[in-house]
């Protein structure tokens, strides 16, 4: 099936209409697009994307952007909210139990609890401030943080259909309304072996290739496309291999956290939908004077035709994130990444 990609990038609470790319596989038209409806519409699967919700180490407060994410969030009324990780703010050895458990009971409060109220189903990866992968003499660094998000995990029911639960919840697999989504620990640098043998797996079978869709979620991004993001632990290693273990699978988008930067790109065939942060720390896109915000991400799935259509605002300001702003291409320094209605022979100079 040809990929048809529509941008639509408008606030629900704003009144003017901003503009919009339409992308059909041949021709790249800007159009005026309406506010997204209150409820999708019966052809529609409706994802809400949030991401590095945290503050700073231990820190069972959150910011005032987050709160009011989860409202606007539950008035969209999506089929699916996704979070790419770091809901909490450990990664810190002096962190007791005590709290870590205290960040995720907070976390309970401000996020999971109203979610789960409102009947929206939490799919989330887990970000390196919530049970780091990182190994040290054959141990996890941060066990502590691992034990405690999956004991929280474990007695908290995110409310999925899972497919394949059993390392949940580090890596699993759930499927919503014909969207099937793959799930990797992808809170550290290297994905070992035997987790990539099940990622292949997992994409490869009958629920997976059954699906109208096909979405992968990882805390860290295959490229860097931020300030102090751009160096080696901060994206995934052997991106070029993981892009091609992916798209042999048909993934439609990964989407990702950690860059702390909102920016709807592609690679190949592979969309990447980095969606920033709302929390604290925003970063500044690499070659872009674009001064750092904050982002929520409404994605609405058209399934028979693959198209996606992006509704971004910053919840600070309630304003949309207009595309045409955002940088043609992010040069990273292991690769070029296009912005999702950019094609390569769009582009005069690539260097």
């Amino acid at each position: 099936m040809k990929r048809r990609h529509v941008l639509l990038l408008a606030a629900a609470s704003l009144s003017a209409s901003l503009p919009a790319c339409v992308r059909d596989g041949s021709d790249s038209i800007a159009q005026t697009a309406p506010d997204p409806p209150v409820v999708p519409t019966s052809d529609t699967v409706r994802i809400a994307v949030i991401s590095d919700l945290n503050s700073q180490y231990g820190s069972t407060e959150y910011e005032p952007e987050v709160d009011r994410a989860i409202t606007l969030i539950t008035q969209w009324r999506p089929h699916l909210v996704l979070c790419g990780g770091d809901m909490v703010a450990g990664q810190k050895t002096s962190l007791t139990t005590a709290q870590i458990r205290a960040m995720w009971d907070s976390f309970d409060r401000h996020i999971a609890n109203p979610l789960r109220q409102a009947g929206l189903p939490f799919g989330f990866t887990l970000g390196n401030h919530d049970a780091s992968g990182a190994i040290a003499n054959g141990r996890y660094t941060f066990e502590r943080d691992r034990t405690e998000a999956q004991t929280y995990w474990n007695t908290h029911d995110p409310g999925l259909r899972f497919v394949d639960r059993a390392s949940f919840p580090f890596y699993y697999t759930f499927e919503q309304d014909g969207v099937f989504c793959l799930v990797w620990d992808a809170s550290f640098a290297r994905i070992p072996p035997e987790q990539l043998a099940w990622v292949d797996r997992s994409l490869a079978s009958p629920a997976a290739q059954a699906a109208k869709l096909r979405i992968a979620i990882g805390h860290l991004p295959l490229y860097g496309i931020a300030i102090g993001r751009d160096r080696p632990g901060e994206f995934l290693q052997s991106a070029e291999s993981l892009r091609s273990l992916l798209e042999r699978h048909n993934v439609h988008t990964y989407i990702s956290g950690h860059n702390h930067a909102y920016y709807p790109g592609h690679v190949g065939g592979l969309e990447l939908l980095y969606c920033g942060l709302l929390g604290s720390g925003a970063r500044v896109l690499l070659n872009s004077n674009l001064p750092p915000r904050k982002t929520l991400t409404i994605i609405d799935v058209k399934l028979e035709t693959a198209e996606t259509i992006y509704t971004t605002i910053d919840p600070t300001t309630q304003e949309a994130i207009d595309q045409q702003t955002l940088p043609r291409l992010i040069r990273s320094s292991t690769g070029i990444v296009l912005r999702r209605d950019i094609r390569p022979e769009d582009l005069t100079l690539l260097n």
